[in-house]
């Protein structure tokens, strides 16, 4: 394990079944250090030593690349995934949130096609300084942090880690707010029952931290629905939210974007488009329905 960081960014994208995969965890951590100028363990022996894994192999490239896609897109996949909430149809007190920004094109097909209103809620993943994609945790709106207790305890300062890396989160969360909504204020979610919407669930860490803010937010009913799941991740998530609508959950998982044709970035300017072509139709609905 020394290609160095694409190789270790191959292995922990392809790996991220869920925090419980500890061989995952160990294989990303060990790459991390081996790309790293300042190692995270005091040498690979020891590291080995005090971590007994399971005999587990990482998938290679090639069975990766084998597994076929289910969705042409994130469009396609929202538009497969509301057929699975079609009991909230046209329901009151019923609202699609959406984790930015690749969760938004997914969303926003789900609110079209169940004509409900959509908003955001806005969650940051707490990386690895060096290795952003190896999370420490999450943070969402109303103070709510999320701690990945598998990664950090093996991370020396990682307490001082995780303050420098929520407070720079929570700058870079403000200001999405901002400008994603372009001045609309969000939606009241008090009392409502909500449709939480990812494009796909690998750790799960960004979902459990939007999960434990709404708790807060006094809402009557969390619905986590994505197009394609880890398994793990969740049958781990069932005992968080209230629902929980995994379209696809293939045993074979290694990372979202495998399930997808096109799975390229959600751009700032795409989350604002929608959102605010979002807003536009749930005004004309008010405006019919008076």
């Amino acid at each position: 394990m020394s290609d160095g960081p694409a190789q270790a960014q191959f292995l922990w994208e392809a790996n991220a079944t869920a925090f419980g995969n500890p061989r995952a965890l160990r294989d990303a951590l060990f790459l991390v250090q081996s790309s790293s100028e300042e190692p995270l363990y005091e040498s690979a022996g020891n590291y080995d030593e005090e971590m007994p894994w399971p005999d587990m192999v990482a998938p290679s490239q090639e069975n990766v690349m084998q597994i076929a896609a289910c969705f042409a897109d994130r469009v396609e996949a929202g538009r497969q995934l509301a057929q699975k909430l079609t009991d909230y149809r046209d329901r009151e007190g019923v609202i699609v949130l959406a984790l930015p920004r690749g969760g938004v094109p997914v969303a926003y097909e789900v609110a079209k096609e169940l004509n409900l209103p959509l908003d955001v809620f806005i969650v940051r993943k707490l990386g690895v300084p060096g290795w952003q994609e190896l999370a420490m945790g999450a943070i969402a709106s109303g103070g709510i942090r999320v701690v990945n207790e598998e990664v950090v305890r093996r991370l020396p300062h990682a307490r001082q880690l995780l303050d420098a890396a929520a407070a720079r989160e929570t700058a870079e969360m403000e200001r999405r707010e901002r400008e994603y909504r372009d001045g609309r204020p969000p939606l009241q979610l008090r009392g409502c029952t909500v449709i939480l919407v990812d494009d796909g669930l690998a750790t799960g860490s960004t979902m459990r931290a939007a999960v434990q803010a709404l708790r807060r937010r006094d809402v009557a009913k969390i619905v986590v629905a994505v197009p394609v799941g880890s398994p793990e991740t969740c049958a781990e998530l069932d005992e968080e939210a209230d629902e929980i609508v995994c379209a696809v959950t293939p045993e074979s998982f290694y990372a979202v974007g495998q399930f997808y044709e096109d799975f390229l970035q959600t751009s700032d300017e795409e989350v604002r488009e929608l959102l605010a072509a979002a807003t536009q139709r749930n005004d004309l609905n008010m405006i019919k329905s008076k």
